[in-house]
């Protein structure tokens, strides 16, 4: 049945007030609702109307506090003053709704016992990025689905709603998408020559870092270092970023018991690894712990004594215990006297792998060493200059150098090498090798000149050196005249290609430094790959991607005859999306970005570029921030210009036909008179002159 509000009573009330014209109807929302009357605050002007139940059409009981409603202001006969009449409940509509994505930047304060903080409303925000603006939302625990805590950085999604009185928009609905990368830590475990491995805290595994990835003095990482750092994947693979050292005992693997225990070795370490052993713990040690009968392993560092195990010797040990899976092992071990009291035998030392010299007041002496007595993971060379600590058995009196640790690497009759910049950091740099296929590190404290005039791809030279962890490092750098970077035996013919592995300043997880193109254009060379490193791009700063088009020649490097890409320029065309003040934005997808910032700066010609503009570009990486721009900006075409839109036909005719004497057209009702500070009616203001205008 339908409802027809002519059907209404009015209870005594008239249906006029305030100057209301008949059947004008207004909208508010439930405030108060009692048993048999209520309060509606008004949506368009600031009232608060009585309303008696029996004025509502439609099921009483489904009418709630904050519901929308529809009315007629009347005047009560009685009192005079105005009251709602003839509500409506208003379906409210469903719009459709789209998740933002965003992320956390301020969580909701939270005690030890998980209630919210004293004194602070339970509130948080989110932030949420659109056309290169940021915008901030706030949340309360309420709007966050699961029964979850949100840290700060944590990944969310969420709908906005807007609150219908004060206009404020929150976020609602929030889901966690990704909780934010937590920090690792681990010890070094390998140094190679432009990145390392770390063995991690929390699971018993190992992880790549690159040399870039470390911020400190590169120069004082070595293996054994305790570090922490973020892990993110690149192409498919962990790896350890933003590797940080951390103070020396922080990160502790596993636990040693107090108590020594004795045994019995059942199987020794053999002296010569098999080809197929992989167990890092080969040694076992039979002892009865409690009540029971226990096999714990060993390897080669868990021994205490220098003298050579064999089976059945009677040792004692502690049991070490790992934190990461709870895996026991015997360490500390010791023979015990008794073992040469039965067998009357006289046990083989290790043997020495080496010889120190050194002076002690004057008189020259030498001392032996033992390989697992060497720190730092760097075997010691001869001229090497140490530091060591002198051990002495009491029993024998002999003495051996432990704890010894490479100070400086002799650099006597050391090869000065070309090579070229091919990387440059905040404190450190790599060096292209004069054969374009390796990097080498060099730190800014072995440059030999102004470090300000430094750049991509100057011919330096440098003497190679090993330093702490046996990695090799270029010191002695100097700056020189540039030579040619690849030999001037290039093909004349433009080749295209496409770029499958890009050099590894721009991918640090790839083990490879030189960059690989594939020809793509149709011929017999279809499919061949060339190399190419710092030299063989035209332009020294441009970060090529993997994926990207690229126009090359072929050349021939003179020294080992290998070919290579030289020339190398990429074919980059693309859209550009917004041009805000002194900066814009690029649809062109470099990482995990899908676009690309620019700086109007780099605008060649000095043209002022408009959205939807095709240009080309080159891709530059700040080795700072690790983050892409575009620079030499060129535009190529015009994007189509943005047409201003008339106004609808309908709303032209309605503006021609209205008059000021036209009865149905919009008025405004004064409800109210104004009073000034004085109470006094009206404003007080300075008369001014009007002048006549039209109306755009």
């Amino acid at each position: 049945m339908s409802f027809d509000p002519g059907m209404l009573h009015n209870n005594g009330h008239t249906a006029y007030a305030n100057g209301t014209g008949p059947g004008i109807r207004e909208t508010g929302l439930v405030e108060k609702l009692l048993t048999s009357y209520g309060f509606i605050q008004c949506s368009e002007r600031q009232a608060r109307l009585f309303f008696h139940c029996s004025q509502y059409n439609g099921n009483l009981q489904e009418l709630k506090i904050g519901d929308d409603v529809e009315f007629e202001v009347s005047s009560d006969r009685r009192t005079g003053k105005p009251i709602a009449v003839k509500l409506l409940k208003i379906k409210p509509e469903v719009l459709p709704e789209e998740r933002i994505s965003g992320q956390v930047v301020s969580a909701i304060p939270v005690h030890l016992d998980g209630k919210s903080a004293p004194g602070q409303a339970p509130t948080g925000s989110v932030c949420y990025e659109r056309n290169g603006e940021v915008f901030y939302l706030t949340y309360t625990p309420d709007d966050v689905e699961g029964n979850i805590h949100l840290d700060t950085g944590d990944k969310v999604s969420f709908y906005m709603d807007t609150n219908k009185h004060t206009g404020a928009v929150s976020a609602r609905n929030i889901q966690l998408v990704k909780k934010k990368q937590m920090r690792c830590q681990g010890v070094v475990c390998a140094t190679k020559e432009a990145f390392g491995f770390i063995e991690r805290a929390d699971v018993v595994k190992e992880i790549f870092f690159h040399y870039s990835e470390f911020k400190g003095d590169l120069e004082a990482l070595q293996a054994g270092d305790d570090v922490e750092f973020t892990i993110k994947d690149r192409n498919g693979k962990e790896v350890a970023t933003e590797v940080r050292l951390l103070p020396q005992g922080t990160v502790i693997f596993e636990d040693i018991s107090i108590e020594q225990f004795e045994g019995t070795v059942v199987k020794v370490i053999p002296k010569v690894p098999t080809k197929n052993q992989n167990d890092p713990l080969p040694g076992r040690i039979s002892s009865r712990i409690g009540f029971n009968d226990k096999e714990l392993p060993f390897g080669e560092k868990d021994t205490k004594s220098k003298v050579t195990l064999l089976e059945g010797d009677h040792i004692q040990f502690n049991i070490s215990t790992d934190r990461r899976d709870k895996l026991e092992r015997a360490t500390n071990i010791d023979i015990l006297p008794d073992t040469f009291d039965f067998t009357k035998e006289t046990r083989e030392m290790e043997a020495e792998e080496g010889v120190i010299a050194y002076e002690d007041c004057g008189v020259k002496l030498t001392v032996p060493y033992h390989i697992k007595d060497i720190e730092g993971g760097g075997y010691p060379q001869a001229g090497d200059k140490v530091e060591f600590c002198i051990n002495e058995v009491k029993r024998t009196g002999l003495q051996s150098a432990v704890s010894v640790r490479v100070l400086n690497r002799n650099a006597s009759n050391a090869k000065r090498l070309l090579g070229f910049v091919a990387t440059l950091k905040d404190n450190f740099g790599f060096i292209e090798t004069a054969n374009h296929d390796q990097e080498i590190f060099f730190h800014y404290s072995e440059m030999c000149g102004d470090l300000e005039n430094l750049e991509l791809g100057d011919t330096v030279e440098y003497t190679l050196s090993k330093g702490k962890g046996n990695k090799v490092s270029a010191e002695k750098v100097t700056k020189v005249a540039a030579v040619n970077g690849i030999s001037e035996d290039v093909d004349a013919t433009v080749m295209m290609g496409k770029v499958i592995r890009p050099l590894r300043s721009v991918d640090p997880s790839q083990t490879e430094y030189q960059g690989l193109i594939e020809i793509t254009e149709e011929g017999a060379t279809k499919g061949s790959n060339y190399p190419f490193g710092i030299m063989g791009m035209l332009n020294k700063a441009d970060c090529l991607q993997k994926g990207e088009l690229v126009k090359f020649h072929v050349c021939t490097v003179a020294q080992t005859g290998q070919k290579m890409a030289s020339n190398v320029v990429p074919q980059r065309r693309a859209m550009v999306e917004c041009v805000k003040d002194q900066f814009g934005f690029i649809i062109y997808e470099v990482g995990e970005s899908k676009k690309l910032f620019f700086h109007v700066k780099e605008v060649q010609d000095g043209l002022e570029l408009q959205t939807g503009d095709e240009v080309e570009f080159s891709v530059v990486l700040n080795q700072r921030t690790g983050k892409c721009s575009a620079c030499n900006v060129r535009r190529v075409s015009e994007g189509p210009k943005p047409v201003a839109t008339p106004r609808p036909d309908r709303l032209v005719n309605r503006l021609k036909s209205i008059t000021l004497d036209d009865a149905s057209a919009p008025r405004l009702v004064i409800v109210r008179q104004p009073r000034g500070p004085d109470n006094s009616k009206g404003f007080n203001v300075e008369r001014k002159t009007r002048q006549p205008g039209v109306i755009d």
